[in-house]
C-alpha cells in the first residue's frame, strides 16, 4: 500500500486549528496528499482565505476577543469532532505548544500532529527545558533554572546571573514580552512588564532570567524525530535579523558559523531530541557568541514560521513529514544535502521603523510570481488586516544557487510588491538586504536596531 493510501486511511480529514498563511500552507500539502481539511475561523474575520480554501469551515463561538476564540480548546476540539476529523494540525502560535490542547485532542480520540503532551509540557516550561538540556550535555546560558519570585529573591537571582540579563516568560516563545535589563534599578519594572505580558499572551505569570549576550547570533536547528529514539536534522537557519526580539528575516543555511560549529550544534540538537524521546517536528534554538560558542535557548515544539527556508534548500515538505510521523510511518533518517541558499522575509502591516502595527483594508495586494520565489500568504486584495492578530501579511522566500543570488532575487521581489491601504515594513527589509554586514553574512541580533538608529 502506498504511503498516501496509508495516510488517507489513517487521516481522512484533518482540522487545522489556526488561521492565515499557515492554515493555507497546511491545506496545500493536505490537498496534494489527498487529505481533506476542515478550518475554524472567527466571524470577526468575515470569511478568510483559509476558511474558503478548506473542504469545510466552522465559525468559532464568540469570545472575549478573536484571539480568545482561537484559544478555546473545548470549541476547537468540538469542531474537529463535528467535522469528522481524525487529526488536528495546530500550525504555530495559538494552541500549538499547549499541552492541555494536545491532551484534549487525545481524550477525544483525535491525533495531535506534533509531540505528545508530556513533551510539549516539559519543553514549554523554559526553566525545566534548560535543566533537561544540561542533563543531555547541551551548553546553556548562565541563568536561573527556577521561576523568578519578587523582592529580595529576584534581586539575588539577578546578581547571580549578572547584568545585562533577559527576563522571559517560562511558558512562552517568539520573543513575546522579553525584557532586557541593563542594571538593578530596572529590574522591578522589567519583572512587572514580563509577568503582565506572560499572563496576557500565555495564561501564566511564570518568568525566568538568563544572561544576555551582546553581539549574539540566533541560530536554530530543524529536527524531525519519531519518538522511538531516532531523530534527524534538516540543517540550520540563521534568524538574527529581529525587531523587538522577534524574527524578521531568516536564511538557510547560516552564513555566519564555521563548519565545525555547525556540526557540533546540529549534533547537539539531534542528540538531545533522541535523548528526550522527541516526536514530530521541532526546532532547537541557540545563541552563538563572538567566539562561535553556542548556548541552548529553547525548543519550539511545533512548526516554525521560518520553516520554508529549510524546505527550499532541502526539498523536504516538513508538513508532509509531520503527517507521515503522526500516521506512524518510519522516520526517514537520511540527511538531505543542502542545495543553494534561501532567504525568507516576513512582510508585515506595520510602520517600517517604529514597528507599530498598521491595520486596515488591503486596497491593493499584489505579490510577485517569479522563478525560484515562494510566497505564502493568507490574504487577498480587499481583505482586512485587523488589529486583533499578528500583523504579518505574507512570507516571501527566495532561493538561489549562491547566497548573493538569493539576496538579489529577494530585493527584486520586494520591489515588485504592491500593497495599498496599510503601511508595510518593505523599506526596512530592503535596507537590511543592502547593509554591508548583512551582505558579508557577519551580523548579529542588533543589526536592525543599528540600521534604525542610523536613519
Amino acid at each position: 500500500m502506498t504511503f498516501n493510501r496509508i495516510l488517507t486511511a489513517k487521516f481522512h480529514k484533518i482540522l487545522i486549528a489556526n488561521r492565515g498563511e499557515i492554515a493555507c500552507r497546511v491545506i496545500r500539502t493536505c490537498r496534494r496528499l489527498g487529505v481533506e481539511t476542515a478550518a475554524v475561523y472567527s466571524e470577526a474575520e468575515g470569511l478568510p482565505l483559509h476558511a474558503e480554501m478548506a473542504d469545510g469551515a466552522a465559525a468559532l463561538p464568540a469570545g472575549a476577543s478573536p484571539v480568545a476564540e482561537y484559544l478555546n480548546i473545548e470549541a476547537i476540539v468540538a469542531a474537529a469532532v463535528e467535522a469528522g476529523a481524525q487529526a488536528v494540525h495546530p500550525g504555530y502560535g495559538f494552541l500549538s505548544e499547549n499541552a492541555a490542547f494536545a491532551e484534549a485532542c487525545e481524550r477525544a480520540g483525535i491525533a495531535f500532529i506534533g509531540p505528545p503532551a508530556e513533551i510539549i509540557g516539559g519543553m514549554g516550561n523554559k526553566g525545566a527545558a534548560r535543566r533537561r538540556m544540561e542533563d543531555a550535555g547541551v551548553p546553556v546560558l548562565p541563568g536561573a533554572d527556577v521561576p523568578v519570585r519578587g523582592g529580595a529573591d529576584a534581586r539575588a537571582l539577578a546578581d547571580s546571573v549578572g547584568f545585562p540579563l533577559i527576563v522571559k516568560a517560562s511558558e512562552g516563545g517568539g520573543g513575546i514580552g522579553m525584557q532586557l535589563v541593563e542594571s538593578a534599578d530596572r529590574l522591578d519594572a522589567a519583572l512587572r512588564m514580563a509577568r503582565s505580558s506572560a499572563r496576557r499572551s500565555f495564561g501564566s505569570e511564570e518568568i525566568y532570567m538568563e544572561k544576555f549576550i551582546r553581539s549574539a547570533r540566533h541560530v536554530e536547528a530543524q529536527i524531525l524525530a519519531d519518538g522511538q529514539g531516532s531523530a534527524v536534522h534538516l540543517w540550520e537557519r540563521e534568524c538574527s535579523v529581529q525587531r523587538r526580539r522577534q524574527k524578521v528575516i531568516e536564511e538557510a543555511p547560516s552564513p555566519s558559523i564555521s563548519a565545525d560549529t555547525r556540526q557540533r550544534l546540529l549534533d547537539a540538537a539531534r542528540g538531545a531530541a533522541e535523548r528526550l524521546g522527541y516526536s514530530n517536528a521541532g526546532t532547537f534554538e541557540f545563541l552563538v557568541d563572538e567566539d562561535d560558542s553556542f548556548y541552548f535557548m529553547e525548543v519550539n515544539t511545533r512548526l516554525q514560521v521560518e520553516h520554508p527556508a529549510t524546505e527550499m534548500i532541502t526539498g523536504v515538505d516538513i508538513v508532509e513529514r509531520q503527517l507521515r510521523i503522526a500516521a506512524g510511518e518510519a522516520l526517514d533518517t537520511r540527511i538531505p544535502p543542502v542545495r543553494g541558499h534561501a532567504i525568507q522575509c516576513r512582510l508585515y502591516a506595520e510602520d517600517p521603523w517604529t514597528f507599530i502595527p498598521s491595520p486596515g483594508k488591503l486596497t491593493e495586494f499584489r505579490l510577485p510570481a517569479m522563478s525560484n520565489l515562494r510566497v505564502d500568504t493568507g490574504f487577498r486584495e480587499g481583505d482586512e488586516a485587523t488589529p486583533h492578530f499578528d500583523p504579518m501579511l505574507a512570507k516571501i522566500i527566495a532561493w538561489g544557487e549562491r547566497r548573493e543570488d538569493a539576496i538579489a532575487l529577494m530585493d527584486s521581489a520586494l520591489a515588485k510588491c504592491r500593497v495599498g491601504g496599510v503601511k508595510t515594513n518593505i523599506p526596512a527589509l530592503r535596507r537590511v538586504l543592502e547593509d554591508a554586514d548583512f551582505l558579508r553574512g557577519k551580523y548579529d541580533t542588533d543589526i536592525l536596531a543599528r540600521i534604525q538608529a542610523a536613519r
